[in-house]
C-alpha cells in the first residue's frame, strides 16, 4: 500500500490559499493553483517509485511457543531491505486479548540494510495468544508518500499455567510424603509387580517368603515387591459455562488445569502416562496417552487450548467418547462442576459407566462462598433467603456426592486452594493401595 505523508498532504493543501490569492489578485491567472496540484502529484509518484519498493523488506518473527500465566517474554522483529534502505521505519503489531505488547509500536533505523527491534510480551488469559499482524511503512526519499507492508504471521503463542509454581509444588509435597516414608513405600515393598528377593529379616512380612528358593539358598529369602508402572491416567476437564465462573477470583477451569498438570508432573516422574480430555457441549480435546519426561512440556502446550466456554456440558456424548478412546484400565480423574438436579443426573448416569471399566476419581469444588452465605448472621429478610438458598445448592451437591461414593467413585471434596494437595494424596493412596 502506497498512501500520501503528512508533507504531501500539508503542500497540498498550502496551494488553496495561494490559488484563491491570485484569483483575487489576478482572475486570469487562477490556472496556476492546478499546476501546483500537479507539480504535488507529480513528486509523489516520482517519490514513490523512488527508494525501495513495497516488496522489498523481508520481514522475520522470533517469538516464544509457549509462556506461563503471569509471565511474560520478549519479541524479536528482524527486518532486511533488499536494495538502498530508508533513513527509518515504522512497525507496529496487533495481538489478540490474551497477550499485551509493550511497546506494540516502535521506530527503527537501518544500520546496513538491516534493522532490530524488540517488545516485551505479557500474558493475559490462559489460552493460545496469537500475534495477528505485522504493518512495517517507510517513507520515500522525497517523504511525501509511505510505503507499507503487511505480514500476518499468525504466530500462536501457548498461554499456559505457570509450570514453575506446578514444579514447585510438587517438590513441596513431595519433600513432605518422603518425610514419612511413603516415597520410599512406593518405590520398594509395596504393590503387586515383583522386584526382588532378599533375605528375611526382623520386621519383614513372613508371608512374602519364597519357600521354593528358601530351600535351594539354604537360608529364608523373601519377595520384594514395587508398585507397578505405567498406569494411564486420564484428566476430564469440564470447560462448560459452570466451570468457567470464578471461584475465589479465579475460574474454576483453571484451578483444574493447575490441578490436573501437578498430578501429571508427578505420575509422569513416578513412571505412569497421563492424557488429557476436555469438553464442553462437545469434546474439545484428547492428547492422547503420553509417557515420558517430554510428555509434561507436550501436556502442558497441547492443555492452552482448552478455551473458556459458555455452551451448558453433554456429559453423554463427552464421556461415552472418552470410554470409547481408552483401550485399557484407567484411572479417570473428572473435575466438573453441577447446580441443578437434571445436570447432576446425567453426569452421575454417564459417571457409572465409566466405573465399569475404569477407575473413577472425582474433583468436587469445595464452594466457600457458598458456605460463608450459610454461616453469615442475617440482617435483613433478603440475608435469610440467601442462606436458605444457599444450604439447599449445598445438600444437594452432598446428595449426589454421596451417591457417587455408593458407586465405588473416589471423591476429592476439597477446597480450591488445596485441590492439588488432596489430588497428590488421593494418587497416592490409589497406587499405595494397588487399586489402579
Amino acid at each position: 500500500m502506497i498512501y500520501p505523508t503528512r508533507r504531501a498532504i500539508a503542500l497540498m493543501a498550502l496551494g488553496a490559499p495561494v490559488a484563491l490569492l491570485v484569483g483575487l489578485i489576478a482572475p486570469g491567472y487562477w490556472v496556476a493553483a492546478g499546476g501546483w496540484v500537479a507539480l504535488i502529484l507529480g513528486l509523489s509518484l516520482a517519490d514513490a517509485l523512488l527508494g525501495p519498493g513495497r516488496n522489498a523488506a523481508d520481514i522475520s518473527l522470533d517469538a516464544p511457543s509457549a509462556l506461563g500465566m503471569a509471565g511474560e517474554g520478549r519479541l524479536t522483529v528482524r527486518v532486511a531491505f533488499a536494495a538502498a534502505a530508508p533513513k527509518y521505519a515504522a512497525l507496529a503489531l496487533e495481538t489478540n486479548e490474551r497477550l499485551g505488547l509493550d511497546p506494540d509500536a516502535f521506530v527503527v533505523r537501518p544500520i546496513g540494510g538491516e534493522a532490530t527491534a524488540s517488545a516485551r510480551i505479557t500474558t493475559l488469559r490462559r489460552g493460545e495468544g496469537e500475534i495477528h499482524g505485522l504493518w512495517l511503512r517507510w517513507p520515500g526519499p522525497l517523504g511525501l508518500v509511505w510505503k507499507q507492508a503487511l505480514t500476518r504471521p499468525r504466530r500462536r503463542i501457548a498461554v499456559v499455567p505457570n509450570v514453575q509454581a506446578v514444579k514447585d509444588e510438587a517438590v513441596r509435597l513431595f519433600a513432605r510424603d518422603a518425610a514419612f516414608g511413603l516415597k520410599a513405600q512406593l518405590e520398594t515393598g509395596d504393590g503387586s509387580d515383583f522386584h526382588s528377593l532378599r533375605e528375611i529379616v526382623g520386621g519383614m512380612d513372613t508371608r512374602t517368603i519364597d519357600w521354593k528358593q528358601s530351600a535351594r539358598h539354604g537360608k529364608l529369602l523373601g519377595k520384594e515387591f514395587r508398585t507397578e508402572r505405567n498406569h494411564p491416567i486420564v484428566f476430564a476437564i469440564d470447560t462448560g459455562r459452570q466451570m468457567c465462573e470464578p471461584l475465589l477470583g479465579l475460574p474454576r477451569v483453571d484451578r483444574a488445569l493447575n490441578a490436573a498438570l501437578l498430578l501429571a508432573y508427578v505420575s509422569l516422574k513416578l513412571g505412569d502416562r497421563a492424557g488429557v480430555f476436555g469438553f464442553d457441549a462437545r469434546p474439545r480435546l484428547f492428547t492422547g496417552i503420553l509417557a515420558g519426561a517430554q510428555a509434561f512440556d507436550r501436556l502442558r502446550r497441547m492443555s492452552a487450548s482448552l478455551d473458556y466456554s459458555t455452551e451448558e456440558t453433554n456429559y453423554t456424548l463427552a464421556l461415552t467418547e472418552l470410554g470409547a478412546a481408552l483401550e485399557r484400565r484407567s484411572l479417570v480423574v473428572v473435575f466438573t462442576d453441577f447446580v441443578d438436579s437434571t445436570t447432576a443426573e446425567l453426569m452421575v448416569e454417564n459417571v457409572s459407566r465409566l466405573t465399569r471399566r475404569h477407575l473413577v476419581l472425582f474433583v468436587v469444588f469445595r464452594d466457600e462462598e457458598l458456605e460463608a452465605i450459610t454461616r453469615r448472621e442475617p440482617v435483613a429478610a433478603d440475608d435469610v433467603s440467601r442462606a436458605v438458598t444457599a444450604r439447599l445448592l449445598l445438600r444437594s451437591r452432598d446428595v449426589v456426592i454421596e451417591r457417587l461414593r455408593r458407586l465405588n467413585v473416589h471423591i476429592i471434596d476439597a477446597p480450591a486452594g488445596a485441590i492439588g494437595a488432596g489430588l497428590i494424596s488421593a494418587y497416592l493412596d490409589l497406587k499405595r493401595r494397588d487399586l489402579m
